[in-house]
């Protein structure tokens, strides 16, 4: 079974949807809204692992131009 998180984004102002398109684009990225209140954009992403899923944030989505921050919350099934 693969592992899933919601990746919350912060962007530089007026950058939102340029982000939301370029991550959309990521391997791995079921979905990327923009969406207003204290994060600009909120991904779906799935990966085999704990481990693939950080690798997918850190050395894919954190280096897009406009990003700020992230917060990665991983789905759990309880």
């Amino acid at each position: 079974m693969a592992v899933s998180a919601y990746v919350l984004i912060q962007t530089e102002v007026g950058k939102a949807a340029q982000v939301a398109e370029e991550v959309a684009a990521i391997d791995g990225v079921v979905s990327a809204e923009d969406v207003t209140g204290p994060y600009d954009v909120i991904v779906r992403a799935e990966a085999e692992t704990m481990d693939d899923l950080g690798r997918l944030v850190v050395s894919r989505v954190q280096l897009i131009d406009g990003i700020t921050r992230t917060l990665t919350c991983p789905v759990v099934h309880l």
